[in-house]
Parts: C-alpha cells; structure tokens; sequence
C-alpha cells in the first residue's frame, strides 16, 4: 500500500451545500497570516527518554504506536477524542489519527518519526468545507513543524505517507505494532508475529509500572483536584435529591480543573453502594443511607486519580453502618502497611481480607471461623467484598493492564509504583446471610498510595478517612457554603 486509508468519516449531513468556486475563492484570501511554531512539551525530556528506552528493548525493530481516531457517537457526532494512552506516553501528542514510529539506526537510537494531518492553514478549502476537522468547525490544531517542536521528535511526516513509509523500510518479521488502537494503522500491516505485537504491548506496560518524577507530579496535582470535586459533592449534598446531581457535579469540577473525569463516576446511595461498578447513577438520596463516593479527575495530561469515600448523606454515621465502616478500615490501614519495596503486589490484599474475615465473623455474617471462611478451596468471604484491593494506577484508571503477571500481579512493590488501596463490604439487600440491619449498606475506602524507596506516600491522605473526621470534614464544608 502507498497511502493512508483513514477510517470512515461521519455521512454526509442532508443541511450539508455545496460550496461555489467563487466562494471558495473569496474564503482563501485576506488572512493575516499565524505563527505556527510551537513551543516544547513541558515534559518533552521525559517523553523522549521513554522513547529512548522503548527503542533499546528492540534494537533491531521497526515500532509503531498509533494513538487512535475520533469514534462516532450517533449520526454524525463523535465523542470527544482522547490521545491513546501508551502514544500519549510517548510522545505527549493529543491530536487524533497519528503514528508514532520508532526505527532502528543500527547502533544509533531508534530515529522517532510522528505520521499526523498536516494542517495547511486556510490556504486549503477544507478549513471551512470540513464540518469534522476543518479550523472554522474545530478549532485551530498543529502542523508538521509546529507537532515536530512540541513534543521533540526526529520527524514529522504527513499521515499519508505513512503507507509507502511502511512499506520501503519494513517487513513483516522486522515490524512490531501495538494493536486493538486504530484499525485503518493496522490494515496497513496485516501479518506480523501476534507474539511480537503482544510483547511490544507488554513492554510497554511495564515500563509504565514505575513513575517518573513528571508523572508523579501530575498525579498528585489530579489528587488535589479530585478533593476538591469530593468537597464540591459534599457542599449540594444537603439540598441534592438524586445521584445524577452529585455526578454532575463532580463533573464540572473535573471539567473546570482537567480534561475530563477518568472513569465514570460511581454515585452510590443506599444498596446501590452494593453494585461495584453502578454507573446509572438515576437513585434517590435520602438521609438515611450512605453514599459510595467512587470518582477520578483526569489532567489535561491525562494521569487520573482513583478515590473513594463513603460519606452518610445525614452528615452522621449510624451505628451499624459506623461498624461496618471502622471494619473496612481497619482492613484498608493493614494493607497499607504493606505497601512498601520488596513485598509482593498481592500482600496488601491478604492483609485486608484477613482483616474482613475476621470482621465478618464478629458482625454475625460469616457462620465459619475466619480460617475456615480464607481457606483457598472456601474464600467465602469474597461473597461480601467481590474484588481485590489494589490494581496500578497512572494514565489509564487500571494502568498497566497488559503487563505480565509475573510483573504485575505476582511480582513485587518497587518504586515509583502507583497503586490503589481499596478495600470494601457489600452487603446486598436481599442477602439472607446477612442480619437485616446491616442489609443495604456498601462500603468502600479507596486511596491512592505511591511506593517509595522506604516505603509509601498516600497521595490522597489530606482526605479523611476516619468516621469522625469524614463527619468533621462533611460539617466544615457545610459551614464554609
């Protein structure tokens, strides 16, 4: 193949008209003219320095990463378009329908080449006749000089040239793509080794596993943000009727301080804390019950956080749900002792489940002895917290997800780490092994929680935990509104 197929574009509107030739004309002339040079990412040195590495885990290779294209929504809508995340990794770049390749110079580094739409400016008809990426309909977006000076790559080449590229300097045993992106990329190499696509995919996961001091900084700055949106919560939950109100409204704080929320925001009141992953967020809220407060800002540089608070919708715990709470605490503060080098990913999680295990038994739920209920074979404590304590965390919610096992899962804690501390109880409503009183309530405490060299820094440890400080924090924010 000698050019770029892009994906297919929105139909064709029926409002859509032609334009004239001496429209066109008349629209090409008497602009003044835009300095499009660009200015460097400000982590341009780290985006390089992973490239650079990427590069030495296959000398001999020709890679590339596609970021993705816009998808369609409806019609001829798209939803908002978000940079893939091992590309953003890369190459810091956020415009859609780019491809990074990385090609090997013998004993040199790998040369970075970015394929993306030049952007002729409005010496070209298409930046008022294209409704989907034309600068009157979009908005202005970057160059092949102005993209080559952000994010400090050796080359930037127009995207359709990306076909004959591929073809005069690889072939199907020398070329290694990371897949499932962007199909219109993929269909431009058909055969390669899948072993060779997986590791490439896999690689990449790992070497996002430990942050850089970039990418620790800008998980701290969408902590910070995202107490902000929890208080924002807080602050109408004394007037809000329904759970789509308190989602809207942590929305608009993630839209205010970032480029959007990093995961759909859990908004759980009542038994619906009992869903792990309720998204309808359509429930009443009443004074009585709890809310499950599951929610993430995503920066602009897409690092997102991952937090959970339990809060009593009354502004004061009840007793059953106070011990219900304290016990899920107690498990979340044995597992964060563990987080530390050395010790092995899932020890946090056995510390928490003993820690529940054991629980259960004393609230009258478990009928067995908490040895018996953690024995391999039985596990029945998992009938009331489904899910284990910790996954990665980073640019996507669950970072590294294409990590091996052996580095991820059943591998060991190093620094630079980023990983959630979550630990919760799910006692659904129509849970016959579970006493009537304490049926309905869900809790979970999710912190975000970075390893260090001697141990860890809960990023997210200015947001209360305790029940008397959630209870303090709830009153303050009440006042201060």
């Amino acid at each position: 193949m000698s050019t770029f197929q892009q994906e297919p574009t929105a139909p064709k509107s029926a409002t859509d008209s032609e334009a004239p030739p001496n429209l066109v004309q008349f629209m090409l002339k008497h602009w003044l003219p835009v300095a499009r040079s660009g200015k460097p990412l400000k982590h341009l040195a780290h985006h390089r320095r992973r490239r650079l590495a990427l590069g030495r885990l296959f000398p001999d290779e020709l890679l590339v990463i596609p970021t993705g294209q816009r998808k369609l929504r409806a019609g001829d809508q798209f939803y908002p378009f978000r940079a893939g995340s091992d590309f953003f990794y890369l190459t810091g770049c956020h415009e859609p329908d780019c491809v990074l390749v990385l090609q090997p110079q013998g004993k040199r580094p790998h040369k970075s080449i970015l394929f993306m739409e030049p952007n002729h400016g409005k010496a070209d008809a298409s930046f008022f006749t294209d409704r989907i990426k034309g600068e009157l309909w979009e908005g202005p977006r970057p160059g092949l000089a102005e993209a080559k000076v952000f994010t400090g790559v050796d080359q930037c080449l127009p995207l359709a040239e990306f076909g004959a590229f591929l073809s005069q300097h690889g072939t199907n045993s020398s070329v290694r793509m990371l897949r499932g992106v962007a199909a219109a990329v993929e269909a431009q190499l058909v055969q390669t080794a899948p072993h060779h696509d997986v590791a490439l995919a896999q690689a990449l996961a790992e070497m996002r596993l430990c942050k850089d001091d970039a990418e620790l900084e800008e998980l701290a700055a969408v902590v910070k943000a995202t107490k902000r949106g929890f208080e924002d919560v807080i602050r109408v939950l004394r007037t809000a009727r329904s759970e789509r109100e308190l989602e809207t409204t942590f929305w608009a704080r993630a839209r205010q301080e970032g480029n959007d929320v990093g995961y759909g925001t859990i908004a759980a009141a009542g038994h619906h804390a009992c869903t792990l992953h309720w998204k309808k967020n359509d429930g009443a809220l009443r004074q009585r019950d709890l809310l499950l407060l599951d929610a993430g800002i995503e920066g602009h540089n897409l690092y997102t956080a991952d937090i959970t608070r339990t809060l009593p919708i009354s502004g004061t715990f009840s007793r059953d749900q106070r011990r219900v709470y304290e016990l899920v605490l107690k498990a979340h503060k044995a597992a964060l002792k563990l987080v530390r080098p050395g010790v092995d990913f899932m020890a946090p999680n056995r510390a928490a489940m003993e820690v529940l295990a054991a629980g259960l038994v004393e609230l009258g739920v478990l009928q067995v002895s908490a040895a018996e209920a953690l024995k391999p074979e039985n596990q029945f404590y998992k009938r009331y917290t489904l899910h284990n304590i910790s996954h990665m965390l980073g640019l996507d919610v669950h970072d590294c997800a294409q990590a091996r096992q052996e580095a991820y899962k059943y591998g060991q804690l190093k620094p630079g780490m980023v990983l959630t501390i979550e630990p919760g109880l799910y006692f659904q409503p129509d849970d016959l092994t579970v006493p009537v009183k304490l049926r309905g309530i869900g809790v979970r405490i999710e912190d975000d929680v970075v390893v260090t060299v001697d141990g860890h820094r809960n990023l997210s440890a200015s947001i209360p935990t305790t029940p008397d400080a959630v209870e303090a924090w709830m009153q303050k924010v009440w006042q201060k509104s």
